[in-house]
């Protein structure tokens, strides 16, 4: 089986917001956020834990663990999910959803490897940390609570007529005369240090959720390379493909009509008849070579693109195959031209490949634009497969295209067939 896959440009995530001033109502948010978290987030990792201790345990049970391990996933997915939101709702940090990475597989082996993939994502398991580290903030600041309201309590056991009373903090019982004093402490003990983890919730959440800023610019130099050298790659193939077109086509039927009209004109006084026919043959040349041109343009610039559409242009492209195309196009609006025209060209390149090499009958065409903005394309064959992506060839082209315009490209070519190519591109690439 030939597989060729190019990696998807990682997504640039915003740079992170200047720090500023906490106000108090920011930190009062932070304090309901953390007591919150300690009464629910032992409950959330206790869910965690369990799935995952019954997966591994019961793994060898005829399987009955991976059911549990699917869990596991989907709800560790889940609780990184809720914390970048509420990191990024309470500290207004503007940060990206959490998104579920898919694979750029099909079936139930590309679901598996969608669940392995969001398992080993980086972005989710400094989410889960955060969480975590905020729930055991949220239950000392739970036990703070409870020590200040019983501190606030002891300042006032004068009023019960006590000879003694327990101070929190302090342990051991104290005289009724020092109550008001060691009580006003522990209230304001308890008050500094239930802010002081709210700051220092503050200061951890945007070193752990929020990308580096460093790594972010490393990540967005590293991704506009690749598009860069994308861009310059399928430019280069289809400047050679083009070449190689006017020199193997055009330019030698525009040769040999003007040998022929060299002939005519030798003729025409002495045989008006051979003449004329060789008139007729040159006009029939030039036809062929202004056919060949539209041909040629067609294949650098779809115009019908601009003007109706990806779903036209896929029409028009599919009522000029050489074989049967079994078209199906679900779109609720327009991409960006980059995304469009590179699934078009990727389809062109797929259909005239299916044509020429592969020995196919039928060919099947399903373009979606799916949630989140992406616009998705497969062709599949029913060929005799083998086809790979060779230098300066046409899928090298397509790769270079895609990979250009940010999106992803893969080719599934066993021996035997079939042939699918599938594409990916962000809409507003």
């Amino acid at each position: 089986m030939t597989t060729q896959t190019v990696p998807p440009a990682s997504p640039v995530p915003p740079a992170a917001p200047a720090p500023a001033k906490t106000p108090p109502l920011r930190i009062l948010m932070t304090v309901l956020h953390l007591a919150g978290l300690g009464v629910i987030g032992a409950f959330a990792l206790t869910m965690l834990s369990g799935l995952l201790g019954l997966g591994l345990g019961l793994i060898l049970v005829v399987g009955v663990g991976l059911l549990f391990l699917v869990g596991f996933v989907y709800l560790f997915y889940a609780t990184a999910w809720f914390e970048v939101a509420r990191a990024s709702s309470l500290y207004r940090l503007d940060l990206p959803p959490l998104r579920w990475r898919g694979s750029p597989h099909t079936g139930f082996g590309g679901w598996l490897h969608s669940l392995w993939r969001q398992l080993i994502d980086g972005r989710t398991w400094r989410a889960i940390a955060n969480f975590v580290i905020a729930c055991i903030m949220g239950a000392i600041v739970l036990r703070l609570f409870e020590g200040m309201i019983r501190s606030a309590i002891a300042a006032f056991a004068p009023l019960t007529g006590a000879e003694t009373v327990t101070i929190p903090f302090f342990g051991a019982e104290t005289a009724i005369g020092w109550a008001p004093v060691l009580g006003a402490i522990g209230v304001v003990v308890s008050a500094a240090a239930i802010v002081g983890l709210a700051l220092l919730h503050r200061v951890l959440t945007r070193a752990i959720v929020v990308a580096n800023r460093e790594a972010e610019l490393t990540e967005q130099v590293r991704t506009t390379s690749a598009q860069r050298e994308g861009a310059v790659r399928a430019a280069d193939v289809e400047r050679t493909r083009i070449e190689r077109d006017l020199h193997d086509g055009v330019q030698p039927r525009l040769v040999s009509v003007g040998m022929t009209l060299g002939l005519a004109q030798q003729k025409i006084d002495t045989d008006p008849d051979a003449a004329k026919q060789l008139i007729g043959e040159a006009h029939t040349s030039t036809k062929a070579a202004i056919t060949e041109l539209r041909q040629l343009a067609r294949g650098i610039h779809a115009s019908v693109l601009d003007d109706r559409g990806l779903d036209a242009a896929l029409s028009a492209l599919a009522s000029r195959s050489h074989i049967p195309v079994s078209l199906d196009v679900r779109m609720n609006g327009r991409c960006s031209r980059d995304a469009e025209a590179a699934v078009y060209f990727s389809i062109a390149e797929s259909l005239t490949n299916a044509a020429k090499h592969s020995r196919a009958s039928e060919c099947r065409v399903v373009v979606r634009l799916r949630e989140g903005g992406t616009l998705w394309a497969r062709v599949e064959d029913n060929g005799m497969g083998g086809a790979q992506v060779q230098p300066g060839g046409g899928l090298d082209g397509v790769s270079n295209r895609v990979l250009a315009a940010g999106g992803t490209f893969r080719l599934d070519s066993p021996q035997g067939g079939p042939t699918s190519l599938e594409v990916s591109l962000p809409c507003a690439s």
